[in-house]
């Protein structure tokens, strides 16, 4: 206006133009003297977090010596901006969502100040960047119809369930072969057939372990096809062994670990596991755990795009694939975390050649 009214000779438009101009300057001044005496004081956070959780920033907003109108918290991972009020001393409290597995920085707020005519903000940041270690979710264990006891319908086990980790009242057989009196309802794959044929009784297939057997859980994280599938890995090995654990225990196997990582039935030692599992990375090799004195079953979780290569000492175990792409083995026997957990039998002859 001021520009105009010079180009053309127009005195009216000096009035507006300069006061414009003289309300900037004002608007200016007012939010620097503001800003010279706030900031953001941060109160110590969770030091640990499940994935999709937020994470609860708190803040405490200090005023400065000139009050404003307009007085905002924002952050970059936040929905949204937080108003506060003009008192001394505000407290405030934004929700950071987005934060992936493994140790996360939480990024600085940011204090913002304006005038009410929104003709100059400024900001102020907070100094604290503190760190979370974001865990990996605990998803429910679907169970196929054919991989229960009775050939009911696909079960399926949440934390929420009793002692936070059953399979409803049926369970996957996950032990060693054995032979019972056949039950109306067995599916056909679990009738011993050679029996049959000799004696003309009918028989069916169970797994019993003898009470001793506890199921291990082993984490591949040799060439994942990419983060997301590795994310998905870890959650299925986490949620594996928070389901079976309760039971009799469960052994992990971590990548670069051949001593398993005990977890007891009353989940002790659970909040350890699960904070290794939380840093898992991938890696160049391989798994070799020795697994030689143990007898559970074996559940091999891969990131991998194809079936892993196993080592010869899972050959005389019930393994289980729990795989992030499933290489095309049919219907699996449990689904857990976006992967598929497919019998080894099926998988062992490709794997074993692959090793060779």
């Amino acid at each position: 206006m001021v520009f105009a009214a010079a180009m053309f000779d127009v005195p009216a438009l000096y009035v507006g133009g300069v006061g414009l101009l003289l309300a900037l300057g004002a608007a200016r001044l007012w939010v620097r003297l503001a800003a010279s005496g706030a900031g953001l004081d941060q109160a110590t956070g969770p030091r640990t977090i499940v994935e999709n959780e937020a994470y609860p920033l708190r803040l405490l907003v200090r005023g400065g010596r000139v009050r404003l109108a307009v007085a905002a918290v924002t952050h970059p991972q936040a929905a949204g901006p937080v108003p506060v009020d003009r008192q001394p001393e505000t407290p405030a409290e934004l929700r950071v969502n987005g934060l992936k597995r493994g140790w996360q920085q939480i990024k600085p707020a940011t204090l913002v100040l304006g005038d009410p005519l929104g003709l100059a903000t400024t900001g102020v940041r907070s100094a604290d960047q503190p760190s979370v270690l974001v865990l990996p979710r605990i998803e429910e264990l679907v169970v196929a119809a054919n991989a229960t006891n009775g050939g009911e319908e696909a079960l399926t086990a949440g934390a929420s369930d009793a002692h936070g980790a059953g399979l409803g009242k049926r369970a996957l057989d996950f032990e060693i072969d054995g032979l019972r009196a056949y039950r109306p309802g067995t599916p056909a794959s679990r009738i011993h057939w050679p029996i049959l044929a000799r004696t003309g009784e009918l028989v069916e297939r169970r797994l019993v372990g003898g009470g001793g057997a506890s199921p291990i859980v082993v984490v591949d994280a040799h060439l994942p096809r990419d983060s997301s599938a590795l994310d998905r890995a870890v959650r299925a090995a986490a949620s594996l062994c928070f389901h079976l654990a309760p039971s009799r225990g469960c052994a992990l196997i971590l990548p670069g670990r051949r001593v398993p990582l005990w977890i007891d039935p009353q989940l002790r030692s659970w909040p350890q596991a699960h904070a290794t599992l939380a840093l898992v990375e991938a890696c160049a090799s391989p798994p070799n755990p020795r697994t030689g004195d143990l007898v559970g079953t074996v559940f091999w979780v891969s990131a991998a795009s194809d079936a892993p290569p196993l080592p010869p000492s899972l050959s005389g175990t019930r393994s289980y694939l729990v795989a992030a792409f499933p290489p095309g083995l049919g219907e699996p026997a449990f689904r857990v975390a976006g992967c598929e957990g497919h019998a080894l039998e099926r998988v062992r002859p490709r794997a074993r050649a692959r090793v060779a």
